[in-house]
């Protein structure tokens, strides 16, 4: 049997998990999760009648791996595409045609955590949600992996561990574990270095819909506090009819610099932003607000991948967006599904 042990339960690891899973015959597959959720990011809520993705937006389709498992290999029963475009704003506020119009905008009528559940649901693995790993350890002559979670229980031995968090508490983890080898400070160091943009994003709902031709608006250069706005009710099963939900994601500075304050304060200055760019003064007072802060949102490039790769020689697999270099779910997912076959395949 082999044994394999995945920190975190995002989108990758549930890729990784489900080809490791449905190819080698004997894996005995066990995920530890911080949260209580799944897919990380890709992040999903209800309240009353609204379905809505508070985290990354969509999935796109710019993989054909990706793609085929979405569409062919998983249930599609649900998936929603969303059809109109992305236009575009400046730092003075002023809107313009012009984005991706033409490729998938994919989520689920109950949201984009349906891609780890489903992926998880098609295998026989273990998970355990809120679990905080707090120590990796490496245990010698048997080559294994024990991980001790933040509740004193030890999880292992594994014969391979796939680490998914996000490239800083990747780092934090390998910079505690307990194995004396020379590949995890330069592994430290490689993982440290990948930075990471912070997002605070407001989830803003009113009682009206909005007449405007387009799903999302993104700002291009980067000099607003607001960096996103897309329109829920764009994705069927989301919002009632009649209403509107934006999701509105603030620009790095402005995650980081506010990323502590009132979050009340953090909401109404996002909508007096939306009511500007979007030219309503009526999206200035939401009828329902609901707001979250990604810390580690999106890494702003790849990691060293010299001494990722040689990690596998001890059975220790890194992925995630963070690896692939690409911020992107679709990135995610498809590194996992490179990740899981490296380990099935011994690769």
């Amino acid at each position: 049997m082999t044994d394999v042990g995945i920190v975190g339960a995002g989108a990758g690891a549930a890729a990784a998990a489900f080809v490791v899973d449905g190819t080698v015959p004997d894996a005995d597959v066990t995920v530890l999760e911080k949260s209580g959720g799944l897919c990380g990011r890709a992040a999903t809520r209800r309240h009353d009648d609204l379905t809505y993705d508070y985290g990354a937006n969509y999935l796109k389709s710019d993989d054909d791996r990706v793609v085929e498992l979405i569409t062919e290999t998983l249930d599609d029963e649900g998936l929603v595409d969303v059809t109109d475009p992305v236009y575009t704003f400046e730092a003075d506020g002023a809107v313009s045609p012009g984005r991706d119009a033409d490729e998938h905008k994919w989520s689920y009528r109950r949201g984009l955590t349906q891609i780890a559940k489903r992926l998880f649901s098609r295998t026989d693995a273990t998970v355990h949600r809120r679990t905080r790993v707090e120590t990796v350890r490496r245990v010698e002559p048997e080559n294994t992996w024990e991980l001790d979670d933040a509740d004193g229980a030890t999880h292992g031995p594994f014969d391979v561990l796939l680490l998914n968090p996000p490239a800083p508490q990747t780092a934090e983890l390998l910079r505690t574990a307990e194995w004396d080898d020379p590949l995890r400070e330069t592994l430290v160091e490689a993982v440290g270095a990948v930075e990471y943009r912070s997002v605070w994003t407001a989830v803003l709902r009113y009682p009206f819909a909005l007449d405007v031709p387009y799903y999302a608006l993104v700002n291009t250069d980067k000099e607003h506090a607001v960096g996103w706005i897309s329109r829920e009710e764009c994705k069927a099963g989301h919002v009632p009819d009649g209403e509107t939900l934006l999701v509105v994601q603030a620009n790095d500075a402005w995650s980081d610099a506010k990323y502590d304050d009132d979050p009340a304060e953090n909401v109404a200055a996002l909508a007096d932003h939306v009511a500007e760019i979007v030219g309503d003064e009526r999206l200035a007072d939401p009828a329902w607000t609901d707001h979250q802060g990604w810390r580690y949102a999106l890494p702003e490039g790849g990691v060293d991948r010299g001494p990722v790769d040689s990690a596998r020689d001890a059975g220790l697999y890194l992925l995630g967006d963070w690896v692939a270099g690409e911020g992107r779910l679709h990135a995610a997912i498809a590194n996992g599904l490179d990740v899981g076959e490296r380990v099935a395949y011994g690769i």
